[in-house]
């Protein structure tokens, strides 16, 4: 059964639904999934996103946490046409030097202060979509933080060995931070994606280049990716999809995955899993209902185009490979 680790609940005094609470950290600007994690989460009307925030990546032109600051302010104020919107927050720009010193950051600083009304109970959700190094630094600034929020990473190739090429990969140091405190931790793996979130070229083409300005937007995007980073080493082969994998994390939280719960595993320097016991354990993902998923998505992209004055903006493409 597709379940999400959180869900709306009736409050018992107002009888009122209580929205999900989220804080977004993304490394948009590096690739093309991060667009489509980014509009899904602010577009879903279960959530209360408290903030969105930037984070590094070796591919994000220095100082990479303040352009991906820039880029996040354009997709929610021009994009999104959103007048109304949560903080925007810059993350650090460099990875963690060692595990006991932070990187201080603006997008720290805000996850800190914003976890403060949160508890055990009621945990806040923080969606890492790259480099955790602002949550790393934020549990390193407060270890009390660990008792607030929960963590839903995108990150590692498979269960049980671990290892990655990309989001945990540019700061290890902080993974090995969050996986060695108290946080709870869900894990979308780039396995788990690859084998739901790919689109094929047709596909996306279909499904978002005629829908609205930001369809067209997400389209742009993900056809000048294409077409500088896959159809070059296939000639004219266009089988081969491209993977939406940020948007593994937003599905969770939404209920469109299966998922199994293990021992805490930790992690080494190599970024592969040392099963040694730890007390802990750890959420992993391991099943997207794929179609329920992007109909949820779509329906979402429609209803906020026909309620917000959304135009088109100037064509872009992204960055460098996941």
């Amino acid at each position: 059964m597709f379940s999400s680790i959180c869900v709306l609940a009736q409050s018992r005094d107002s009888g009122k639904i209580s929205k999900i609470p989220v804080v977004l950290s993304t490394d948009v600007g590096n690739e093309i999934d991060d667009q489509w994690a980014i509009v899904y989460t602010l577009l879903s009307d279960e959530f209360e996103v408290l903030g969105v925030m930037s984070a590094h990546a070796p591919s994000i032109a220095p100082p990479a946490g303040h352009t991906g600051y820039l880029t996040l302010r354009d997709i929610v104020k021009e994009r999104l046409a959103m007048t109304t919107h949560p903080p925007i927050l810059e993350g650090a720009s460099l990875p963690l030097k060692d595990a006991v010193t932070p990187q201080v950051s603006q997008a720290a600083a805000f996850l800190v202060a914003t976890s403060k009304s949160f508890s055990s109970a009621n945990r806040l959700n923080v969606l890492t979509i790259g480099a955790a190094t602002d949550v790393a630094s934020a549990i390193l600034m407060d270890p009390s933080i660990s008792g607030r929020i929960r963590v839903l990473q995108m990150g590692y190739n498979d269960w049980p060995n671990g290892g990655d090429v990309f989001n945990i990969l540019n700061d290890i140091t902080a993974a090995q931070v969050i996986f060695s405190s108290d946080v709870p931790i869900v894990v979308g793996s780039s396995k788990v994606c690859k084998d739901h979130l790919g689109l094929g070229f047709d596909q996306a083409k279909t499904m978002v280049s005629q829908r609205g300005p930001i369809g067209q937007w997400l389209w742009d995007e993900y056809s000048a990716w294409y077409y500088r980073f896959v159809k070059p080493l296939r000639k004219d082969d266009f089988s081969k999809p491209w993977i939406i994998w940020d948007t593994v994390v937003v599905a969770h939280l939404l209920g469109f995955t299966k998922s199994e719960n293990y021992e805490r595993p930790t992690v080494k320097d190599d970024m592969s899993f040392d099963h040694t016991k730890t007390g802990k354990d750890i959420t992993w993902i391991t099943d997207v209902n794929e179609q329920r998923m992007w109909a949820d998505f779509l329906k979402k992209l429609d209803y906020h185009q026909q309620t917000h004055a959304v135009s088109r903006s100037p064509k872009t493409g992204q960055g460098a490979k996941k």
